[in-house]
């Protein structure tokens, strides 16, 4: 996207990003678009910018039937350990799947957009749930339809993607190439291997401080300092992760790309495994893709334990001294310490942190007596003292 924009259009850009409510974004854009050159150069980036701007307009358009009672509300609210949203073309079975896997019961129909708004059911793994949300159909035929967009709210807004497409489809690899690049053209990464960037803007940050565990590719942090000044960025941390380069940064500042761990659903495996391999030789070689079938049952079983490993998260179980540990873990992130699960028990708890004695795989010894920064691992027990 980024098209070597002179310094008044990137200016105009600067203030989109920095636009706080979305008539603030659509009077930015519509600055930038009277300023962007127009040239072959710069197609991609105008068209981004009209089609956001038909976003932000019918986003506001949607708050205001929300006031008088009117209009879809497409939003779900979180629930259990994390949210995993089921997404793809119509008639895949993803309304099929979500009944087989959940207490949910949705309406199920042979007939292409039968559902209409999105429906969340829970599914159970070992002693945690995720919340899996049924969500209408992507339009890979019209990129620009209005319902694209609410799905793809849906699924920025998810911890956890489940992509669905189905054995029968006439043209399996076209309809996945096109569903593919419908979610990295919005801004939706599903690899880890793919450059994502997160710009964090921080006045308590002295310069620009660069996190995570991913890679500069043909550039430096001079560079990115250069790039990131010219978009009145000064005083950031930017988290990186995959191989970066510098167009994926001036990317992040225009459309906030997002990693959302996925899994890829083969459904109707019942009829035959047909364009499986096809399927797979599509997808980064991080992204999982498991042959199922609704209606006989094929691997439903291993989602959970799938969506667990995707997330890359642990249960740690907390306990009290003299008590039985709580039989409800905290789902956290994979390499968290002692002292985030103080944090999020309660701030107080990390403020007056002493020392904490683990039970489990982490720990050398069962009670062993350890310090804030004590990494955990899956079903380790925590007793916090404080």
């Amino acid at each position: 996207m980024p098209a070597n924009l002179p310094a008044e259009a990137r200016g105009k850009l600067a203030k989109y990003s920095e636009a706080k409510t979305p008539e603030e974004k659509i009077k930015a854009l519509e600055e930038f678009l009277s300023s962007v050159p127009k040239h072959k150069g710069t197609e991609n980036l105008v068209y981004w910018a009209r089609r956001r701007l038909a976003e932000l307009r019918e986003e506001i358009e949607l708050r205001k039937r929300k006031k008088v009672g009117g209009g879809l509300q497409l939003f779900v609210e979180k629930s259990g350990s994390a949210q995993a949203v089921l997404l793809g073309p119509p008639n895949v079975g993803k309304s099929s799947l979500l009944a087989k896997l959940t207490n949910a019961k949705p309406e199920i129909s042979p007939y292409p957009y039968t559902t209409k708004l999105p429906m969340p059911g829970m599914l159970s793994f070992e002693d945690i749930q995720f919340q899996l949300v049924d969500t209408p159909p992507l339009n890979v035929e019209e990129l620009e339809s209005s319902l694209n967009n609410r799905v793809i709210g849906l699924a920025r807004n998810a911890d956890a993607l489940l992509i669905v497409f189905s054995g029968d489809l006439p043209d399996l690899k076209g309809v996945a190439r096109r569903t593919l690049e419908l979610l990295e053209d919005r801004g939706i990464v599903i690899s880890r291997t793919m450059g994502v960037v997160r710009i964090k803007k921080s006045r308590e940050v002295e310069g620009i401080r660069v996190v995570g565990r991913g890679r500069l590719v043909g550039f430096t942090e001079e560079d990115l300092r250069k790039l990131l000044s010219e978009y009145r960025i000064y005083n950031a941390i930017v988290e990186i992760e995959g191989d970066v380069t510098l167009d994926d940064v001036e990317s992040s500042i225009i459309t906030s790309r997002v990693y959302k761990p996925s899994i890829v659903l083969l459904n109707k495996v019942d009829l035959g495994t047909r364009g499986l391999e096809e399927l797979m030789s599509l997808l980064p070689k991080d992204v999982p893709v498991i042959p199922v079938s609704a209606e006989r049952g094929d691997n439903l079983h291993i989602i959970g334990r799938a969506l667990f490993e995707v997330l890359d998260v642990i249960r740690v179980y907390t306990k009290n001294p003299n008590k039985e540990p709580d039989p409800h873990p905290l789902v956290i992130k994979r390499g968290s310490t002692v002292l985030d699960v103080a944090e999020m028990v309660h701030k107080k708890l990390a403020e007056n942190f002493k020392y904490a004695r683990v039970w489990g795989r982490s720990a050398k010894y069962p009670g062993q007596r350890v310090g804030g920064g004590h990494v955990l691992e899956d079903k380790d027990i925590v007793e916090i003292h404080a």
